[in-house]
Protein backbone atom coordinates (compact mmCIF):
# COMPACT_ATOMS: atom_id res chain seq x y z
CA UNK A 1 0.00 0.00 0.00
CA UNK A 2 0.86 3.48 -0.41
CA UNK A 3 1.97 6.35 2.13
CA UNK A 4 0.76 9.20 3.10
CA UNK A 5 -1.93 10.88 4.92
CA UNK A 6 -4.31 7.73 4.04
CA UNK A 7 -7.50 7.96 5.80
CA UNK A 8 -9.13 4.26 6.19
CA UNK A 9 -12.06 3.76 8.50
CA UNK A 10 -11.16 0.83 10.83
CA UNK A 11 -14.26 -1.00 9.41
CA UNK A 12 -13.31 -0.74 5.93
CA UNK A 13 -11.64 -4.12 4.83
CA UNK A 14 -8.34 -3.34 2.20
CA UNK A 15 -6.51 -6.49 0.59
CA UNK A 16 -2.57 -5.41 1.47
CA UNK A 17 -1.53 -6.27 -1.64
CA UNK A 18 -4.35 -3.30 -3.27
CA UNK A 19 -2.46 -0.34 -4.38
CA UNK A 20 -3.09 3.11 -2.83
CA UNK A 21 -1.87 6.58 -4.09
CA UNK A 22 -1.97 9.71 -1.73
CA UNK A 23 -4.70 11.53 0.00
CA UNK A 24 -7.02 8.44 0.03
CA UNK A 25 -10.01 8.03 1.98
CA UNK A 26 -11.77 4.53 2.35
CA UNK A 27 -14.96 4.82 4.32
CA UNK A 28 -16.76 2.63 7.05
CA UNK A 29 -17.53 -1.09 5.87
CA UNK A 30 -15.82 -0.40 2.56
CA UNK A 31 -13.88 -3.55 0.65
CA UNK A 32 -10.97 -3.02 -1.79
CA UNK A 33 -9.63 -6.18 -3.41
CA UNK A 34 -6.52 -7.49 -4.15
CA UNK A 35 -6.08 -6.29 -7.49
CA UNK A 36 -7.08 -2.76 -6.70
CA UNK A 37 -5.19 0.71 -7.65
CA UNK A 38 -6.54 3.75 -6.25
CA UNK A 39 -5.39 6.71 -7.73
CA UNK A 40 -4.46 9.93 -5.14
CA UNK A 41 -7.23 12.07 -3.77
CA UNK A 42 -9.90 9.38 -4.48
CA UNK A 43 -12.26 8.93 -1.63
CA UNK A 44 -14.52 5.87 -1.59
CA UNK A 45 -17.68 6.65 1.16
CA UNK A 46 -19.08 3.86 2.92
CA UNK A 47 -20.41 0.12 1.65
CA UNK A 48 -18.64 0.76 -1.42
CA UNK A 49 -17.19 -2.48 -2.72
CA UNK A 50 -14.19 -1.88 -5.44
CA UNK A 51 -13.03 -5.63 -6.58
CA UNK A 52 -11.36 -7.63 -9.80
CA UNK A 53 -8.87 -5.87 -11.99
CA UNK A 54 -9.44 -2.79 -11.01
CA UNK A 55 -7.58 0.73 -11.81
CA UNK A 56 -9.17 3.58 -10.67
CA UNK A 57 -7.35 7.51 -11.28
CA UNK A 58 -7.06 10.18 -9.74
CA UNK A 59 -9.75 12.37 -7.13
CA UNK A 60 -12.84 9.95 -8.04
CA UNK A 61 -15.68 10.30 -5.18
CA UNK A 62 -17.28 6.73 -5.20
CA UNK A 63 -20.55 7.37 -3.14
CA UNK A 64 -22.23 4.35 -1.05
CA UNK A 65 -23.31 0.79 -2.19
CA UNK A 66 -21.28 1.36 -5.67
CA UNK A 67 -19.75 -1.46 -6.88
CA UNK A 68 -16.76 -1.56 -9.29
CA UNK A 69 -15.00 -4.29 -11.03
CA UNK A 70 -17.31 -6.95 -10.46
CA UNK A 71 -18.12 -10.28 -12.75
CA UNK A 72 -19.74 -9.38 -15.88
CA UNK A 73 -23.17 -10.31 -16.53
CA UNK A 74 -22.56 -12.66 -19.26
CA UNK A 75 -23.56 -15.86 -19.42
CA UNK A 76 -20.22 -16.82 -21.95
CA UNK A 77 -18.16 -15.27 -19.11
CA UNK A 78 -15.59 -18.31 -17.38
CA UNK A 79 -13.62 -16.34 -14.69
CA UNK A 80 -10.80 -14.56 -17.58
CA UNK A 81 -8.68 -11.96 -16.04
CA UNK A 82 -10.62 -9.01 -17.61
CA UNK A 83 -10.21 -5.34 -15.91
CA UNK A 84 -12.09 -2.05 -15.58
CA UNK A 85 -10.30 1.12 -15.94
CA UNK A 86 -10.98 4.03 -14.85
CA UNK A 87 -9.57 7.87 -15.65
CA UNK A 88 -9.97 10.81 -13.12
CA UNK A 89 -12.47 13.67 -11.68
CA UNK A 90 -15.40 10.69 -11.78
CA UNK A 91 -18.60 10.98 -9.63
CA UNK A 92 -19.89 7.50 -9.11
CA UNK A 93 -23.50 7.93 -7.03
CA UNK A 94 -24.96 5.81 -4.97
CA UNK A 95 -25.79 1.83 -5.84
CA UNK A 96 -23.83 2.49 -9.47
CA UNK A 97 -22.85 -0.61 -10.68
CA UNK A 98 -19.64 -1.40 -13.40
CA UNK A 99 -18.78 -4.36 -14.24
CA UNK A 100 -15.52 -5.15 -15.42
CA UNK A 101 -14.87 -6.45 -19.34
CA UNK A 102 -14.77 -9.80 -21.34
CA UNK A 103 -12.05 -11.45 -23.66
CA UNK A 104 -14.70 -11.10 -26.50
CA UNK A 105 -15.07 -7.28 -26.03
CA UNK A 106 -11.53 -6.46 -25.70
CA UNK A 107 -10.59 -7.56 -21.95
CA UNK A 108 -11.87 -4.30 -20.32
CA UNK A 109 -14.43 -1.87 -19.72
CA UNK A 110 -12.95 1.81 -20.16
CA UNK A 111 -14.50 4.78 -18.02
CA UNK A 112 -12.84 8.22 -18.78
CA UNK A 113 -12.50 11.59 -17.59
CA UNK A 114 -14.87 13.84 -16.06
CA UNK A 115 -17.80 12.19 -15.70
CA UNK A 116 -20.84 12.39 -13.33
CA UNK A 117 -22.84 8.72 -12.67
CA UNK A 118 -25.81 9.25 -11.26
CA UNK A 119 -27.80 6.85 -8.67
CA UNK A 120 -28.39 3.11 -9.55
CA UNK A 121 -26.68 3.73 -13.00
CA UNK A 122 -25.51 0.39 -14.80
CA UNK A 123 -22.54 0.08 -17.18
CA UNK A 124 -22.29 -3.15 -18.86
CA UNK A 125 -18.63 -5.23 -19.32
CA UNK A 126 -16.66 -4.00 -22.34
CA UNK A 127 -18.69 -0.63 -22.16
CA UNK A 128 -16.66 2.80 -23.53
CA UNK A 129 -17.26 6.00 -21.92
CA UNK A 130 -15.17 8.74 -22.52
CA UNK A 131 -14.87 11.91 -21.21
CA UNK A 132 -17.82 14.18 -19.46
CA UNK A 133 -20.53 12.10 -19.71
CA UNK A 134 -23.56 12.18 -17.44
CA UNK A 135 -25.71 9.18 -16.61
CA UNK A 136 -28.76 10.54 -14.86
CA UNK A 137 -30.45 7.92 -12.45
CA UNK A 138 -31.23 4.43 -13.22
CA UNK A 139 -29.45 4.38 -17.14
CA UNK A 140 -29.04 1.14 -18.31
CA UNK A 141 -26.11 0.45 -20.48
CA UNK A 142 -25.80 -3.14 -22.30
CA UNK A 143 -22.49 -4.46 -22.84
CA UNK A 144 -20.07 -3.39 -25.39
CA UNK A 145 -21.91 0.37 -25.76
CA UNK A 146 -19.78 3.21 -26.10
CA UNK A 147 -20.82 6.91 -24.74
CA UNK A 148 -18.30 9.84 -26.80
CA UNK A 149 -17.83 12.53 -25.00
CA UNK A 150 -19.80 14.85 -23.53
CA UNK A 151 -23.08 12.93 -24.26
CA UNK A 152 -26.04 13.16 -22.16
CA UNK A 153 -28.98 10.30 -21.03
CA UNK A 154 -31.38 11.07 -18.91
CA UNK A 155 -33.25 8.72 -16.13
CA UNK A 156 -34.34 5.59 -16.64
CA UNK A 157 -32.92 5.29 -20.35
CA UNK A 158 -31.85 2.01 -21.43
CA UNK A 159 -29.62 1.01 -24.00
CA UNK A 160 -29.46 -1.81 -26.75
CA UNK A 161 -25.92 -3.62 -26.21
CA UNK A 162 -23.09 -2.34 -28.83
CA UNK A 163 -24.82 0.74 -29.58
CA UNK A 164 -22.66 3.92 -29.88
CA UNK A 165 -23.95 6.97 -28.25
CA UNK A 166 -22.68 10.18 -30.23
CA UNK A 167 -20.61 12.95 -28.70
CA UNK A 168 -22.66 15.95 -27.39
CA UNK A 169 -25.83 14.14 -28.12
CA UNK A 170 -28.90 14.19 -25.59
CA UNK A 171 -31.27 11.54 -25.28
CA UNK A 172 -34.64 12.14 -23.35
CA UNK A 173 -35.49 9.77 -19.85
CA UNK A 174 -37.24 7.04 -20.58
CA UNK A 175 -36.10 6.37 -24.28
CA UNK A 176 -34.97 2.78 -25.22
CA UNK A 177 -31.97 3.25 -27.91
CA UNK A 178 -32.07 0.06 -30.43
CA UNK A 179 -29.60 1.98 -32.85
CA UNK A 180 -26.58 3.98 -32.48
CA UNK A 181 -27.13 8.07 -31.79
CA UNK A 182 -25.97 10.57 -34.15
CA UNK A 183 -23.61 13.29 -32.36
CA UNK A 184 -24.96 16.30 -31.44
CA UNK A 185 -28.75 15.41 -31.40
CA UNK A 186 -31.52 15.33 -29.30
CA UNK A 187 -32.96 11.71 -29.41
CA UNK A 188 -36.22 10.93 -27.27
CA UNK A 189 -39.57 9.09 -27.44
CA UNK A 190 -41.38 5.31 -27.99
CA UNK A 191 -39.65 4.74 -30.41
CA UNK A 192 -37.01 6.31 -30.10
CA UNK A 193 -36.78 9.28 -32.97
CA UNK A 194 -33.96 12.10 -33.61
CA UNK A 195 -36.17 15.07 -32.73
CA UNK A 196 -33.04 18.33 -33.44
CA UNK A 197 -30.05 19.77 -32.87
CA UNK A 198 -29.44 19.69 -29.32
CA UNK A 199 -28.70 23.40 -29.78
CA UNK A 200 -28.52 23.91 -25.83
CA UNK A 201 -26.19 21.68 -24.99
CA UNK A 202 -23.87 23.14 -27.84
CA UNK A 203 -24.29 26.49 -26.51
CA UNK A 204 -23.14 25.37 -22.95
CA UNK A 205 -20.23 23.49 -24.77
CA UNK A 206 -19.08 27.05 -26.11
CA UNK A 207 -19.66 25.81 -29.56
CA UNK A 208 -19.92 28.76 -31.69
CA UNK A 209 -23.02 30.66 -33.60
CA UNK A 210 -21.48 29.85 -36.85
CA UNK A 211 -20.67 25.68 -35.65
CA UNK A 212 -24.61 25.68 -34.34
CA UNK A 213 -26.22 27.06 -37.37
CA UNK A 214 -23.78 24.79 -39.78
CA UNK A 215 -24.95 21.51 -37.88
CA UNK A 216 -28.34 22.51 -37.91
CA UNK A 217 -28.11 22.89 -41.63
CA UNK A 218 -26.83 19.73 -42.09
CA UNK A 219 -29.46 18.14 -39.65
CA UNK A 220 -32.20 19.69 -41.78
CA UNK A 221 -30.50 18.37 -45.72
CA UNK A 222 -29.88 14.78 -43.77
CA UNK A 223 -33.00 14.29 -41.88
CA UNK A 224 -35.42 16.43 -42.56
CA UNK A 225 -34.84 17.40 -46.69
CA UNK A 226 -37.33 14.61 -48.14
CA UNK A 227 -34.79 13.20 -49.38
CA UNK A 228 -35.10 9.96 -49.92
CA UNK A 229 -31.35 8.77 -51.09
CA UNK A 230 -29.43 10.12 -47.62
CA UNK A 231 -26.30 8.70 -49.26
CA UNK A 232 -26.35 11.10 -52.45
CA UNK A 233 -26.91 14.32 -49.35
CA UNK A 234 -23.92 12.68 -47.20
CA UNK A 235 -21.72 12.40 -50.35
CA UNK A 236 -22.10 16.08 -51.13
CA UNK A 237 -21.14 17.07 -47.55
CA UNK A 238 -18.12 14.51 -47.74
CA UNK A 239 -17.23 16.63 -50.76
CA UNK A 240 -18.02 19.97 -49.65
CA UNK A 241 -14.43 21.49 -48.64
CA UNK A 242 -16.12 24.54 -47.26
CA UNK A 243 -17.68 21.77 -44.49
CA UNK A 244 -16.07 22.17 -41.11
CA UNK A 245 -14.34 18.86 -39.09
CA UNK A 246 -17.68 19.11 -37.16
CA UNK A 247 -19.48 18.57 -39.91
CA UNK A 248 -17.71 16.22 -41.45
CA UNK A 249 -17.80 13.91 -38.12
CA UNK A 250 -21.44 13.76 -38.27
CA UNK A 251 -20.88 12.61 -41.58
CA UNK A 252 -18.61 9.82 -40.77
CA UNK A 253 -20.72 8.63 -37.52
CA UNK A 254 -23.84 7.85 -40.04
CA UNK A 255 -21.23 5.89 -42.79
CA UNK A 256 -20.13 3.89 -39.97
CA UNK A 257 -23.55 2.97 -39.22
CA UNK A 258 -24.31 1.14 -42.15
CA UNK A 259 -21.02 -0.60 -42.16
CA UNK A 260 -22.78 -2.30 -38.94
CA UNK A 261 -26.06 -4.48 -38.47
CA UNK A 262 -29.48 -3.16 -37.18
CA UNK A 263 -28.37 0.19 -36.82
CA UNK A 264 -25.06 -0.29 -34.76
CA UNK A 265 -21.94 0.28 -36.00
CA UNK A 266 -20.57 -1.89 -33.59
CA UNK A 267 -22.38 -5.13 -34.67
CA UNK A 268 -19.84 -5.39 -36.99
CA UNK A 269 -17.44 -6.19 -34.00
CA UNK A 270 -19.62 -8.76 -32.27
CA UNK A 271 -17.87 -11.98 -33.06
CA UNK A 272 -13.82 -10.12 -33.25
CA UNK A 273 -12.31 -9.74 -29.84
CA UNK A 274 -10.94 -6.82 -30.57
CA UNK A 275 -13.84 -4.50 -29.88
CA UNK A 276 -11.63 -2.10 -27.39
CA UNK A 277 -9.02 -0.56 -28.64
Amino acid sequence: MGECRLKIHRSAIVHPDAVLGKEIEIGPFSIIGKTVTLGDGTIIKNNVTVTGNTIIGRNNIIHPNAVLGAEPQDLKYRGEQTSLIMGDNNVIREGVTINKGTTGGGEKTVIGDNNFFMAYSHIAHDCIIEDNVLLANGVLLGGHVVVERCAKLMGLVGIQPFATIGRYAYVGGHTRIVQDVPPYMIVEGHPAKIRQVNVIGLEREDFSTEQIDEIKEAFRKIFRSGELNRNSVLETLETNEAVSPVVKYLVTFLRNIDKGKSGRYRESFRHTAATVT
